[in-house]
């Protein structure tokens, strides 16, 4: 049981800051950044924005490109003119040849991680005999400038590099044509972010279309060329543009693309252009081609082909998707429009989608936009798709994304499966936002796109239903951060092993403790917003981000960004001890009588107890008794009084009120421990015996002077029967036991099991020995 101590009260000529002890633990947690974040300039200033001197590149493209279904390849034909608005003079220009990701001797596949031989998985082992036999670099045919004349080029793995005849000055401009052709991926044995899908039933496929034609590399003012090779984990960091797109398929084939449709008159019956005209202001999505006409085209023959041309304005890639067995359906997004048109959501699909997709997908797009506008910006684009196509969960580009979770083969699904489709339409469209438009460099930073959208999601997920089901949550996260084999979120993407919690979950957590915990909403959301509407169609960094973040909302954020995103520890915060404190009122008429009580009550011991009943020699001789005899020790002596009556007179002339000495509080003075190396703030609850209970939050600066060891001093006229760190669970505290005092226990389960009987062959082959006895 914890009991009262009495603490006086003394005349200081200092104040003493908060109680942190001060035993020369290291206090890095709480060194400004600056030495670690890029000196500010005139191109990204100290505030987190573009500066006056901001610039980046463009890049505008006019691609052709067919599709041959019976050798599933493509063939392509670009022009792409190159606009260099940096202040350098360069000689030469990247490019990106992603397909290369799938040559034979690709440092994707000689270099790839090692696998869990204990646990070798079917689709790991199907992969590998895929690759015996399929591997397809970008067959490059020619490069030439705008008058045809070849341009000199050298192919490094998945970068190409383009030699200049004459060195590209600030401002110029330089246009040139790459010819290529390459065999696209199977998605049965070597699944990708793109690649096609040949249904069993019919033969027909699916294809979704990405990384397909040679892209501009990214030239920044922060690393120049960005041209670390593709492995498959690190993204893509591109440039801007405006593209015209002439797709060429089987005139059967309905085609799903980034931008807008130019010749709907040439590719439409006029049956699906007036449904699309409906589903403009439709409050349901309409179907564009119903599954019955989508059913009837999986046993037609193509009569010839047919180009699909589209339009696209302002983005950083392109992709498409295109099969004769999709099923389209498309409402107008209420509340968003494009140049005076309403924005559409679309959702193309095979018939093995529905009914999952028929239902929910084009409504998650709808849910994505409303939500992300709301917190970021305005969506800028005419459309926003969603393809149910051949990928491994899900994956993003300018207006269309490709998801891949379907019912079963009889259209019932799983809950799982259900919130899966959900959230992978939510997240991929999401990227519309995070990076599509902020257009962080994927290849270095995953968790600038991964994490900041996968927040995004969560809070489009929570609009979405009641109780809906979170995966990146805080209560999920404990395990993976009590690991000693993580790296920090800021490392290179093609770093980190376990992608999913550092670039997605992790941050995604951090985010939320931000706008809960450490800011709170209102300056949470405004500087977020700020970031994503000052960083739009540009390129921002780690640093542009963690700036705006402290710029805009006025909190000093250092120690976050230090813990969270730059190290590897985790949050275990214990309650070592709490003492209970109250105030010495120097006064003996009340501390004498409050001693003697407090001794009286003291439990007797077993001695005591039994040697009570004994005789006592001074009540067998009285002449032994004295003054001390019956002595009541309350009394107070005069001495004493004179004293006080000096301490009131002291308090007088110091001009301090001696009442203070009466104040009737409750002082408990708890110690805490940080045992994970993040500091955060203290959320406790406070349980009294009266039965009430109440929550303090106190900022993480409590842990300045000492990020080892910390206490705090509890006023209350209250008396406490027990405190709780992270009562909410909340924090991601990777140990709950140590945060009750008193200690309680945690419950967890545990399961019973029973030792495999030995086998015993001479029982199971009793029978056909017996049956072979005459």
């Amino acid at each position: 049981m914890l009991k009262p101590v009495r603490v006086l009260l003394f005349v200081s000529l200092f104040t003493v800051s908060a109680f942190a002890t001060e035993s020369g633990a290291p206090i890095a947690q709480f060194q400004q950044l600056e030495q670690l974040l890029p000196t500010p300039t005139a191109r990204r200033n100290a505030a987190g924005a573009p500066g006056p001197a901001y610039w980046q590149q463009r890049a505008d493209y006019s691609l052709d490109v067919e599709l041959d279904e019976h050798t599933h390849s493509i063939a392509g034909r670009g022009t792409i003119t190159y606009q260099n608005r940096s202040p350098d003079t360069l000689t030469y220009l990247w490019l990106q040849l992603d397909p290369n990701f799938f040559s034979h001797n690709a440092d994707s596949r000689t270099a790839d991680r090692p696998v869990d031989i204990a646990k070798f998985p079917y689709k790991k082992l199907e992969s590998l005999l895929t690759e015996e036999t399929y591997g397809s670099d970008l067959q490059i045919s020619s490069v030439t400038d705008a008058a045809g004349a070849p341009l000199a080029h050298t192919i490094v793995k998945t970068m190409m590099r383009v030699d200049l005849p004459v060195p590209l000055a600030p401002g110029q401009t330089f246009k040139f044509t790459v010819t290529w052709s390459y065999q696209l991926n199977p998605w049965k044995g070597s699944p990708a972010r793109t690649g096609y899908e040949v249904f069993e039933k019919d033969g027909n496929a699916l294809y979704v279309v990405a990384q397909w034609f040679p892209r501009m590399a990214a030239y920044t003012d922060y690393t120049g060329w960005q041209h670390k090779q593709y492995l498959g984990t690190g993204e893509f960091t591109l440039e801007f543009g405006d593209y015209d797109v002439r797709i060429t398929v089987p005139d059967d084939h309905i085609v799903s693309a980034t931008g807008e449709l130019q010749n709907a008159d040439a590719v439409l019956t006029a049956a699906q252009r007036t449904r699309l005209k409906q589903a403009e202001t439709a409050k349901s999505p309409v179907f564009i081609v119903t599954p019955d006409e989508a059913k009837a085209s999986e046993t037609h023959k193509p009569a010839g082909k047919r180009t699909w041309i589209f339009h696209a304005e302002s983005v950083r890639d392109f992709a498409f998707a295109t099969s004769r067995r999709f099923i389209w359906d498309a409402m107008g997004a209420a509340g968003h429009s494009y140049k005076g048109r309403p924005v559409m959501a679309m959702s193309f699909y095979p018939k093995e989608g529905m009914p999952l997709w028929d239902k929910y997908s084009t409504h998650a797009i709808c849910q994505t936009l409303d939500v992300y506008s709301r917190f970021t910006f305005a969506y800028p684009y005419p459309v926003a798709q969603s393809v149910n196509g051949p990928v491994g969960g899900g994956m993003e580009y300018p207006m269309i994304c490709f998801n891949r979770p379907r019912p079963e083969d009889d259209g019932t699904y799983p809950k799982r499966t259900k919130y899966a489709l959900i959230g992978v339409v939510i997240h991929e469209v999401g990227h519309n936002y995070f990076p599509m438009v902020v257009n962080s460099d994927e290849r270095q930073w995953t968790w600038m796109d991964e994490g900041l959208n996968s927040f995004v999601q969560s809070l489009a997920q929570e609009e979405w239903e009641k109780d809906y089901p979170q995966g990146r949550d805080a209560r999920a996260l404990p395990e993976y951060m009590r690991r000693t084999d993580r790296v920090p979120i800021m490392s290179n993407s093609e770093s980190i092993y376990e992608l999913g919690y550092n670039s997605y979950a992790q941050p995604t957590v951090a985010l939320h403790l931000l706008r809960e915990v450490v800011m709170g909403r209102e300056l949470f959301d405004h500087a977020f917003k700020t970031y994503a509407q000052r960083w739009m169609f540009k390129r921002p960094t780690p640093a542009d981000f963690f700036r705006t973040m402290e710029d805009d909302s006025g909190v000093d954020l250092d120690w976050f960004w230090r813990g969270w995103f730059y190290g590897t520890g985790h949050v275990d915060i214990a309650i070592d001890q709490v003492r209970w404190l109250q105030l010495d009122s120097r006064d003996p008429a009340v501390e004498k009588p409050k001693a003697k009580a407090e001794k009286d009550a003291l439990p007797k011991t077993l001695m005591a107890e039994r040697n009570a009943p004994l005789p006592k020699r001074v009540d067998c001789f009285p002449e032994l008794k004295d003054f001390y005899t019956d002595y009541d020790e309350t009394t107070v002596l005069p001495s004493e009084k004179t004293v006080y009556e000096r301490l009131l007179a002291e308090l007088k002339d110091a001009k301090i009120d001696p009442s203070l000495l009466k104040t009737a509080r409750n002082f408990y003075l708890v110690d805490f421990s940080n045992l994970g190396g993040i500091v955060m703030p203290l959320v406790l609850r406070i349980d009294y015996t009266d039965g009430t209970s109440e929550e303090l939050r106190i900022p993480a600066e409590i842990w300045r002077y000492n990020t080892e060891k910390c206490s705090k001093l509890i006023l209350t006229p209250k008396e406490i029967k027990g405190i709780v760190f992270d009562p909410r669970q909340e924090l991601v505290d990777t140990d709950v036991e140590n945060n009750y005092w008193p200690r309680r226990p945690v419950k967890t389960r545990f399961q019973l099991f029973k030792d495999d009987a030995e086998k015993n062959p001479m029982r199971e082959l009793k029978p056909k020995a017996e049956e072979k006895k005459p």
